[in-house]
């Protein structure tokens, strides 16, 4: 298994009061955030950012800035700037202001968005905008001047590049706009197959042209949930199964 980095933050404070099963809560928490600020850094994401989602990840919340702050070690600078990026990234959201018996206007709170599906298609959305949308008109301007110069062998490649980031674009954009329970379905559909079935399964769909998958995607997409399960229904029938089988090849 990969290790862990070194803690980033410094040591964290440990509780300092509560039952042994408290403590040992506590610490599993303080200790997933600083893995996953250390992660998270290399993301690209400032590692006190990365902490306070890890953290609030595994309490839910609602917790305050000063909260966050003496739970993970963080100055109170740190703590608003990360809990300011985690809201610009989408991943947690204010709450209901929280008291704690004390006079004055109640404290800010927070909480994390959604279930893990939900926030991962956000990642998803924020690392969009900032590293791929950015290199769309970037390519684009340089395939306008490479029409200009007399190279074909750059222009080849500045249009093969593209298109790959095209594509690729394509894929982050379905994931960014489609619905949390649909990613989990997927996900949990191929966290059933084995590695030799969706080795299989990637052969198959090389092996068809790509005008044939287009227009069966389309013709699906096209299709009532209920018609397209009366085909899978189909096709999972056990004569059928064995006559399939018996063809292949």
């Amino acid at each position: 298994m990969p290790t862990i980095p070194a803690p980033i933050l410094g040591e964290l404070p440990y509780p300092s009061a509560g039952t042994p099963d408290e403590d040992t809560s506590e610490l599993i928490r303080r200790d997933f955030a600083r893995g996953w600020g250390a992660i998270g850094a290399a993301w690209g994401v400032t590692p006190s950012t990365a902490a306070v989602q890890g953290y609030l990840l595994l309490h839910g919340g609602p917790l305050t800035e000063a909260e966050l702050r003496d739970a993970l070690g963080l100055s109170h600078r740190a703590a608003l700037m990360a809990l300011r990026d985690c809201e610009q990234w989408g991943l947690i959201e204010p709450t209901d202001p929280k008291r704690a018996g004390q006079r004055g206007p109640a404290a800010r709170a927070w909480i994390p968005v959604g279930d893990h599906w939900e926030w991962f298609r956000r990642v998803a959305a924020a690392r969009k905008e900032r590293e791929t949308d950015p290199v769309l008109p970037l390519l684009e301007d340089c395939e306008l001047r490479a029409e200009r110069v007399p190279d074909p062998r750059l222009r080849e490649r500045v249009g093969s590049l593209l298109e790959f980031v095209h594509q690729f674009d394509r894929g982050v954009d379905a994931v960014v706009r489609a619905d949390a329970q649909a990613l989990a379905h997927l996900f949990a559909v191929l966290g059933r197959l084995d590695h030799q079935q969706l080795e299989r399964l990637m052969a198959v769909i090389v092996a068809i042209p790509e005008d044939e998958l287009v227009k069966a995607a389309q013709t699906l997409s096209g299709m009532s949930p209920k018609l397209v399960r009366g085909f899978v229904a189909l096709a999972n029938a056990p004569g059928l199964a064995r006559l399939i089988g018996a063809g292949r090849s």
